[in-house]
C-alpha cells in the first residue's frame, strides 16, 4: 500500500463529517500521546566520560584549587 503525502490526507480528512474529523483528531492525539510515554527517559549519567579528551594534558587538581581559591578573592 503506498504512503499517501501530507496534502493527500489533509484532502481526505476534509471531505469528512465535521463529527468523523473530530473523532479522528481525538483518535490521533491518542497515539501521539502513547508514542510520547513509549520515549525513554534520559538519564544524568549517560553524560559520564563526556568531555574527558579536553582534560588531556591538564593537571586538573591544579584547575579546580585554582578555581576555588579565587573565589574567597
Amino acid at each position: 500500500m503506498p504512503k499517501a503525502n501530507y496534502n493527500q490526507v489533509i484532502s481526505e480528512i476534509k471531505t469528512l463529517k465535521l463529527s468523523d474529523q473530530l473523532r479522528l483528531l481525538e483518535e490521533m492525539a491518542t497515539l501521539i500521546r502513547k508514542g510520547i510515554n513509549k520515549q525513554a527517559t534520559r538519564s544524568i549519567l549517560e553524560l559520564k566520560g563526556k568531555g574527558k579528551d579536553i582534560w588531556k594534558g591538564h593537571n586538573v587538581k591544579a584547575y579546580i584549587d585554582e578555581k576555588r581559591s579565587s573565589w574567597n578573592g
